[in-house]
């Protein structure tokens, strides 16, 4: 008598990936449930099994669904939003949007537009790193695909969580909710080492091994990255994040781009999994990772897309097939990752890079239904050679495209039928994601309609308004300086001596308060020429009023003060100036107090660009017209007690001496 099964497919090439790689030719798979209870010959089934439905796979390949091994899906909203950055401007430009609009809702519209994609290039399984997972999990449970989601931890405040502390609250709950369930992986995803602590790490891996659950963090993905980490830890970064018992736990390490041999050997023997993204990889330019020696060391490595916003599709069929040339032409070999082997990082490896090779990743009984058909009839798949029984995984690299993906399944139920989707509506989910993208229009284009707005998303801004009565004396004497500092004159409060690099940025705008940004880096030195410490800051410098004293000028500004906490390239990047300005000194400075009055004194010798001569600048605060000129008439004095002439002051500031000697020498 006949067995029950819900679903048959037959007549089509079952390419099982099993571990014999067993093709079978007008090959069944029957489905019983959500599991897959017999793989074998069409005549076979037919006589074994009696189904309520029977699929007519004649002229496809029957195949297991594919694994997306690391993606931030809800980013389809951000699609071409920012692209040809690095990925630190690209991140800078993306953080203050997501803090803007991330939101519950936010991410299962996203999801809904990622899942539709995902599905129709034969998706089945996804590893997921974002915001608001739980939402992400609720949707992804409807819609009926099968994910490992991994709740974002991060040391600063992200959408869902105000600190770590928070966020890893919130990841408990997501765990203990979601733990156990048939589609959904909860997982804890402390996102690098670089955006978290060690505290904040060893707590991750607390709470995965408490639950049982996996980690999934970016690890190695640029070279700066791996330079950062041996800079400030002297050691790579598997080793760090070792360190903190990160590869304690069922660890997912996605990109892995720049990992030395004793790495892999570290990650394979944690029994880690590898995402490897290589079209983000490539478009973000952080490297190609080294697939050939990974696979020879015996790593779990499967393939990932990434981020819609850094790919910026998701179509796994296009993505192993780059996965399978790059590999190649990296080796300068073609023989590296045949497409069986491609192939096969998409559906069981891929699945065990994930931990889910028990339940899914190849066609075989007692694993999860989770498969795709793929018509294989088109002319890009024309002819076809049968000589050769392993030709059939070429067909599936290297020539089949996403739109030949004709039904998909997950967990023993259709998620597509003959292309069309069962489970989303795809429809609606474009016209709100549309309206999602106008506001997103909106807000981008307000922030870059002025440097200050971008200055205040990316870091919060302390305002200052600046009244500054000021002098400047060209081609004095160091001796004239130094004596009337120690004289009976002055009082020194505290004095420095310190290299100062100046970076202004130049705007063509028409916002006041943005004339120009200066960034800069100051490098105190002690009495030996050695470096002891250093600074950065950023201002923000208005346009401001200009008043002429007789001995001085008053400059009166807004000012906007920000920590510079990334490095001049980030900024010239982000900030995109119309022009630059480069000055740099050598700075003697002393706070002093001559007739009860403080003032600033500096001795400077203008290096970039190479100005003649040395200067002497005295600046105090000033809060009134009276003030100033009384402050202008000490300057004066103090001008006359070095041996300086008033009619040799120099109005201008540093950036517009510089500009102009840099004008004149290129005149030369």
């Amino acid at each position: 008598m006949p067995q029950k099964a819900d679903i048959l497919l037959t007549g089509g090439t079952i390419v099982t990936m099993n571990e014999q790689y067993d093709i079978i030719p007008n090959g069944a798979v029957a489905i019983l449930g959500d599991s897959i209870v017999a793989v074998g010959s069409a005549e076979r089934l037919a006589a074994e099994f009696h189904a309520n439905e029977v699929i007519d796979c004649t002229g496809q390949v029957i195949m297991p669904g594919l694994v997306n091994a690391h993606t931030h899906i809800p980013m389809t909203l951000f699609r071409g939003l920012n692209d040809d950055l690095r990925l630190d401007v690209w991140l800078g430009y993306l953080m203050p949007v997501e803090r803007e609009f991330v939101t519950p809702e936010f991410v299962k519209l996203g999801t809904r537009i990622a899942c539709a994609e995902m599905i129709r290039s034969g998706v089945t399984t996804f590893a997921d790193m974002y915001y608001f997972e739980e939402a992400i999990a609720e949707e992804t449970a409807v819609i009926g695909m099968r994910a490992l989601l991994g709740q974002t931890v991060l040391v600063f405040p992200a959408p869902d969580a105000a600190t770590y502390e928070d966020a890893l609250v919130l990841t408990r709950r997501f765990i203990e909710r979601w733990n156990g369930h048939p589609l959904i992986q909860p997982a804890v995803a402390p996102h690098a080492w670089y955006t978290g602590t060690p505290e904040m790490d060893r707590a991750c891996a607390d709470l995965a091994r408490a639950f049982d659950v996996p980690i999934h963090t970016h690890v190695a993905e640029t070279k700066l990255e791996v330079e950062n980490c041996r800079g400030q830890h002297h050691t790579p970064v598997v080793p760090h994040i070792a360190s903190h018992g990160l590869l304690n736990t069922k660890l997912l390490a996605a990109h892995c781009v720049h990992l030395e041999k004793s790495e892999m050997f570290a990650l394979k023997q944690a029994g880690a999994g590898v995402a490897h993204c290589p079209s983000s990889n490539l478009k973000l330019a952080s490297g190609i990772a080294n697939v050939k020696e990974m696979l020879e060391v015996g790593l779990n490595v499967g393939v990932g897309t990434d981020g819609p916003a850094s790919n910026n599709d998701l179509d796994m069929i296009e993505e192993v097939r780059l996965a399978a040339l790059l590999a190649k032409a990296q080796s300068n070999d073609p023989t590296v990752l045949p497409a069986r082997q491609a192939l096969e990082l998409v559906t069981r490896r891929g699945a065990r890079a994930l931990h889910m090779g028990d339940v899914t990743g190849s066609l075989e009984v007692g694993k999860r239904a989770d498969l795709a058909v793929v018509a294989m009839g088109g002319v890009h798949n024309w002819p076809q050679f049968h000589n050769n029984p392993d030709g059939v995984y070429s067909r599936l690299i290297y020539a089949a495209k996403s739109g030949d993906v004709q039904h998909v399944m997950c967990n023993g139920r259709w998620l597509m039928q003959d292309q069309q989707l069962l489970t989303v509506d795809e429809a609606q989910a474009q016209v709100e994601a549309a309206q999602v993208a106008a506001e997103i229009d909106a807000f981008v284009l307000r922030r870059e309609s002025s440097p200050y707005n971008k200055l205040v998303l990316l870091h919060g801004v302390q305002r200052q308004e600046s009244f500054e009565v000021q002098v400047k004396a060209p081609q004095v004497e160091k001796t004239a300086v130094l004596d009337f500092i120690n004289s009976d004159h002055c009082t020194i409060v505290r004095g420095a001596h310190y290299k100062q690099y100046d970076h202004y940025f130049i705007f063509a705008n028409e916002d006041p308060d943005s004339a120009r940004l200066r960034y800069r880096e100051d490098e105190f030195v002690d009495d030996e020429g050695q470096v002891y410490q250093t600074r950065t800051r950023l201002t923000l410098v208005g346009e401001g009023e200009r008043q002429e004293f007789p001995n001085a000028v008053m400059l009166s500004r807004s000012r906007f003060l920000a920590d510079a906490d990334r490095s001049l390239r980030f900024y010239r990047e982000y900030f995109a100036p119309e022009s630059e300005i480069e000055v740099m000194k050598d700075r003697l400075r002393w706070h002093i107090i001559y007739k009860e009055t403080d003032f600033a004194i500096n001795f400077d010798k203008v290096v970039q660009p190479d100005v003649p001569g040395t200067f002497l600048e005295i600046k105090s605060r000033t809060w009134s017209r009276s003030d100033a000129e009384r402050k202008a008439g000490l300057m004066a004095e103090i001008l006359s007690l070095v041996g300086v002439s008033l009619e040799t002051a120099e109005r201008q500031e540093y950036a517009e001496i510089a500009q102009k000697s840099a004008s004149m020498q290129v005149g030369k």
